[in-house]
């Protein structure tokens, strides 16, 4: 059984996410250690991501690490990874999501309805900040930046009257007493792969693969596979407000995706499709198919979708 290092990001739930996989292949046998990094998407906190580069900013570092071979494997939360990976990299795992619904937190009130006309809700997702305002018009929805605890240190501060996350972080660092609303999906739509950790290797490191094998879920790569893409074919990035999310029922997998004007001047265009998926193959389709209908909507009423969006392979 080969020795494995972990690169991973140095914020508490990154660490948690990297523990979690070190323990459970250390349970089968191997040998693990973590390589700690800094990334420039923990570095810059003061800009949106849509303004200096996206995702990608979070993993790339930690690519470098595998391609140098100085780690073997990187775990990152899914829906922070980039839809297109670079050559020479693959997901080699996805495990059983946590909870992908997003969180209401707030230290005055307890849900979004008791908000005051006005009040303050920090995101810097402009997918929450879409649907926040497609259920409450009248909130001012400031940018919200930094790590899980950094963000909760500046909602206790007084910064903002509450703030939106994953509930994935929060319940993973026993954090769940600051849940005060859980949105279910049919008020505010998941991004692709929220919940989800997605673990990158090196393409040719085979033996790696093998040992990732047992942790793996199938199901929920599957529901992933549909969701991201949709966003690939929509050319999801930070700077569109996308939601994409999927569930099983039996071996029927349900797919939703919204799309909202980053502008807001449309209203939100939401599609659902569904199809029998027994493999990544057939999730990948169901996904290009709705994507398909959600770029027709979004056009139809005049929206702007990135010109690098790869056009669905099926109709």
């Amino acid at each position: 059984m080969p020795n494995l290092t972990i690169a991973t990001r140095e914020s508490r739930l990154a660490l948690w996410q990297a523990e979690h996989v070190r323990d459970l292949l250390t349970a089968r046998g191997h040998q693990v250690s973590l390589l700690g990094m800094t990334t420039r998407g923990d570095q810059i906190l003061d800009r949106s991501l849509s303004k200096v580069g996206g995702k990608g900013l979070f993993v790339k570092e930690l690519e470098v690490a595998l391609e140098e071979g100085r780690a073997n494997l990187a775990v990152h939360s899914l829906k922070d990874v980039p839809m297109e990976l670079p050559a020479g990299f693959e997901l080699a795992c996805v495990m059983q999501r946590e909870d992908p619904r997003d969180a209401f937190v707030s230290g005055t009130y307890s849900c979004l309805a008791d908000l005051p006309l006005g009040a303050v809700v920090g995101t810097s997702s402009l997918r929450r900040m879409a649907l926040l305002l497609a259920l409450r018009p009248d909130l001012r929805i400031e940018p919200l930046r930094g790590n899980l605890d950094t963000r909760l240190r500046k909602l206790d501060e007084g910064q903002y009257d509450a703030i939106v996350l994953a509930a994935a972080g929060l319940k993973r660092l026993g954090l769940a007493d600051r849940i005060r609303e859980v949105f279910e999906p049919e008020a505010m739509l998941p991004a692709a792969g929220q919940g989800a950790l997605g673990i990158e290797v090196r393409s040719d490191q085979v033996d790696v693969r093998a040992a990732l094998a047992p942790l793996a879920h199938a199901r929920t790569w599957a529901a992933v596979t549909a969701e991201r893409a949709v966003s690939r074919c929509m050319g999801g990035s930070c700077s569109m407000p996308l939601a994409a999310f999927a569930t099983f029922d039996g071996d029927t997998l349900g797919l939703r995706a919204a799309w909202g004007d980053p502008d807001g001047n449309l209203p939100l265009v939401q599609v659902q499709d569904r199809a029998q998926v027994s493999d990544l193959v057939k999730a990948n389709a169901l996904g290009e198919r709705v994507a398909a209908q959600l770029r027709a909507l979004v056009l139809a009423q005049g929206g702007v979708i990135a010109q690098d969006a790869e056009l669905p392979s099926s109709g």
